[in-house]
């Protein structure tokens, strides 16, 4: 906490000393008047009103975000961290001008507002200091968005600012002299760090919501070989707002905004002659804020809070009703789930952790997703409505920079004759229903390796010949026949890491011994090793696949995986091959999805005619859904060569994704209808 707490420390403090020393130089101005009837309430009304405003405006940016949708959300959170930055850049230079002449200028303009009265001294006070509150809330606010929690930022803000208070008081009671110009120019680089990292999330909800293109273009992803709740990663990620995982657009931007504004921030004070004029706009005091004090000084602190309440009232929230809450904290997720029932539930999800995140209501077997909230901020709370079937469920919450919890299990009540929705027409599965579509899956499967292994000899043999052209050739199709296995998904355990394992997680990532298989030969022929070094992974990928075949017999397939299986497969398609992660070198993530449509409509196959005893013509909308990705997919092949799924046209790896979202969103149901009761 205390790592987020630091940079929003300096923020309070320096935007704190400059409405503080506004407030201070007024005050002093006052008492050195030669009016005997001045008086120093205005002033004070006016810095409640300030106050007021900020919070205010603090308080619609939250509301306004809880009420967006997740891509909303982002998009909003997104431009606001730019704005931000502009403002909070725009403040560094304005007080690296004006810190040296702000005493005279203001005390100017209270011999102006002393001659107009009451009002006027309020609007100057208001003026002053609210616009170092609105800048605070904004920049506060979006440095709580970018670090995923609200205790850190908060308290390190109250500490900057009441430090900045006490030493405001000190220097009004002239017990310290501060150099202000060193002051805030050396403060001002270490606010420059903490601004581009703003400015780096910002652009990435940007692109998260798809306003700005890049999202799969990363330049780096740590999240593999740190963790996110290392100390030390808590320090960098607290004081520069970095994560282990960011974009090329993003590291560029960060890298740029802090070279070119330091170099900017460094070549404005070597020019500025000591004689050179301050050229501060003039602080206009409206004619109306002085025709009538009490009106002007009443209206500067009601309005913004009727404002913040008339929001507040006329935003829909969730209504609270008798839904049963689920509370995330930080050290526990939905501690208070107790019960269940069956049929549709609506549950009030409410974030305590001080962090953002996710919250998925799932299957305790298979970890099949029934409920998701996508994106939900610390201190709200959202609503979720599931339809919720006999069985067993938990709650995963996945909150950012901490690891993942999972709550306990709980079974629905009632029974399994009692509890099954209404909406299925049959009673749950019995494991032995399910006996025919494994036997069928082992049938085809069977036949897959054969062929697997027939297309791994003739990879070897390219391989072999030293024929890098003829070896990459050979690889696609036998990486495309292992996908229409869907041996991917954990039907062979180890045996499936030997054929197709990826680096990540090994000690030595690509130059582990430990990995192997095709993932490994596609490596090597598109970075550029020799076949030679190739012929070692090439024959034992041979092996593999043989003890494979060997041991298919007897390996025990769990009958509750198959209907999560038709999820999976296109679920990890597009975790894994769309976005890249899968890719070792052959950009062929495009071809490989189309692979795993092939594997899905073979599963669904087996599966067909008990989901179309549950839910008539769930089975055609699945296959009509796939017919649409299949067709978006076979677009990407241009001449016999597929786009890579990294540098293909932005619009087209959309379309591809909208058509893997509706497919998975349109076969989500089949687990719950398929699931195995109580034996």
């Amino acid at each position: 906490m205390w790592a987020d707490a630091v940079p929003n420390l300096l923020i309070g403090l320096r935007e704190g000393l400059e409405g503080g020393l506004v407030v201070s130089i007024l005050l002093a101005a006052i008492a050195r008047s030669s009016s005997t009837t001045a008086s120093k309430r205005p002033i004070w009304l006016g810095v409640l009103a300030a106050l007021m405003l900020a919070l205010s405006f603090g308080a619609v940016l939250t509301f306004t975000r809880s009420a967006l949708s997740s891509g909303a959300q982002e998009a909003f959170g997104g431009i606001l961290s730019v704005v931000a930055v502009v403002l909070v850049t725009a403040m560094i230079f304005w007080m690296r001008r004006t810190a040296r002449n702000l005493s005279g200028e203001l005390n100017a303009k209270v011999d102006i507002a002393l001659k107009l009265g009451a009002g006027a001294l309020a609007a100057t006070a208001f003026l002053a200091v609210g616009r170092e509150g609105l800048e605070t809330a904004l920049f506060l606010w979006t440095a709580v968005q970018a670090s995923g929690q609200t205790v850190g930022p908060l308290v390190g803000a109250g500490i900057g600012v009441a430090v900045a208070v006490g030493l405001c008081w000190l220097l009004y009671r002239r017990a310290i002299r501060v150099n202000l110009g060193v002051f805030f120019a050396r403060t001002a680089i270490a606010l420059v760090v903490i601004a581009g990292g703003v400015f780096a999330y910002g652009l990435g909800e940007l692109q998260d919501a798809g306003l700005l293109p890049g999202h799969t273009w990363l330049a780096f992803d740590l999240t593999g070989s740190v963790g996110a709740d290392s100390w030390w990663v808590s320090i960098i990620r607290g004081i520069t707002n970095l994560t282990p995982a960011m974009t090329w657009l993003q590291v560029v931007a960060y890298v740029v905004y802090i070279g070119v504004v330091l170099l900017v921030f460094r070549m404005a004070g070597a020019a500025r002659p000591t004689e050179e004029k301050e050229r501060k706009p003039k602080l206009r005091i409206p004619t109306l804020l002085t025709s009538n004090p009490r009106m002007s000084i009443g209206a500067a602190v009601l309005v913004p809070l009727l404002a913040a309440g008339a929001f507040a009232l006329f935003t829909p929230s969730p209504a609270a009703g008798s839904n049963p809450t689920v509370t995330v904290t930080a050290a526990a997720c939905a501690s208070d789930f107790t019960a269940l029932a069956t049929g549709n539930q609506t549950f009030t999800v409410v974030n305590n952790s001080g962090r953002a995140g996710e919250v998925f209501f799932v299957q305790a077997t298979g970890g099949g997703v029934v409920g998701e909230l996508e994106s939900i901020g610390p201190g709200t709370k959202e609503t979720m409505t599931v339809t919720v079937a006999a069985g067993s469920y938990a709650w995963r919450c996945k909150m950012s920079g901490v690891p993942a919890r999972t709550s306990a299990t709980v079974r629905t009540s009632g029974g399994a004759n009692t509890a099954y929705p209404r909406m299925f027409a049959v009673a749950p599965l019995q494991p032995s229903e399910l006996d025919v579509p494994i036997q069928q899956y082992r049938t085809y499967v069977a036949g897959q390796l054969v062929t697997l292994a027939n297309e791994a000899s003739t990879l070897g043999a390219a391989i072999g010949a030293g024929d890098v052209g003829a070896a990459r050739a050979a690889w696609l199709p036998a990486q495309l026949t292992w996908e229409r296995v869907g041996a991917a998904y954990d039907s062979f355990g180890d045996a499936a890491d030997a054929v197709d394992g990826l680096p990540d997680g090994l000690p030595l990532g690509v130059r582990d011994p430990g990995f192997t298989g095709l993932r490994r030969i596609e490596y090597g022929l598109w970075h550029g090793e020799s076949t030679a070094t190739l012929a070692p992974p090439a024959t034992q990928l041979g092996q593999d696949i043989a003890t494979l075949q060997q041991n298919l017999p007897s390996l025990t397939v769990n009958p509750k995986d198959m209907p999560i299986r038709l999820h999976e497969i296109l679920e990890d398609a597009l975790r894994d091959h769309l976005s890249g992660m899968s890719d070792q070198g052959a950009g062929s993530g495009f071809a490989e999805t189309l692979a795993d449509v092939d594997g899905t409509r073979v599963v669904l196959g087996e599966l067909q005619s008990l989901i179309n005893q549950r839910k008539p013509g769930l089975v055609k909308a699945i296959e009509a859904r796939l017919d649409t990705l299949e067709h978006v997919l076979q677009a990407t092949e241009h001449n016999g060569v597929f786009d890579s799924e990294l540098t293909a046209p932005i619009a087209e790896r959309q379309r591809v994704n909208a058509a893997i979202g509706q497919e998975l969103e349109t076969v989500s149901p089949v687990p719950d209808l398929l699931e195995i009761g109580a034996s």
